[in-house]
């Protein structure tokens, strides 16, 4: 019997997480196996420890602009719009720069639903669009 090809996704997925979570156990503080099992933890839908590991991973660099996205992402997705909204502002200070992204990212469409948010991203396009001129 063969396995369809989602449910091998699941079990490689499955893989990559007990094999991070193995890595964590030895040595906790490891940035790129934080990062990747947040993501990981965030696609299985298990939002909450992908923001306990993006809370973490903030904890830790807080003023990596990828870092600071990915949290707000996390924040977005649980349904926490007001962190999220501060946590997209405090990334895009400090570096964050991919727009495009933002503006399509699913795991932003709770943040995309505030008002607020609407209108700092109206705010940044506008700063923008006057200093490239």
């Amino acid at each position: 019997m063969t396995e369809n090809k989602e449910d091998q996704q699941t079990n490689d997925m499955d893989l990559e997480i007990h094999f991070y979570e193995g890595i964590l156990k030895s040595r906790p503080d490891f940035l790129q196996a934080l990062m990747a099992l947040a993501e990981l933890y965030t696609k299985k839908g298990w939002y909450q420890k992908g923001l306990e590991l993006d809370k973490r991973l903030a904890r830790k660099r807080p003023e990596e602009p990828i870092i600071l996205y990915n949290l707000a992402c996390s924040y977005s997705l649980v349904g926490e719009i007001d962190k999220a909204f501060s946590v997209t502002k405090l990334a895009i200070q400090s570096g964050y720069d991919d727009f495009e992204h933002l503006e399509n990212d699913p795991d932003l469409t709770n943040l995309r639903k505030d008002q607020r948010f609407q209108n700092y991203l109206m705010q940044i396009k506008k700063k923008r669009s006057e200093t490239k001129v």
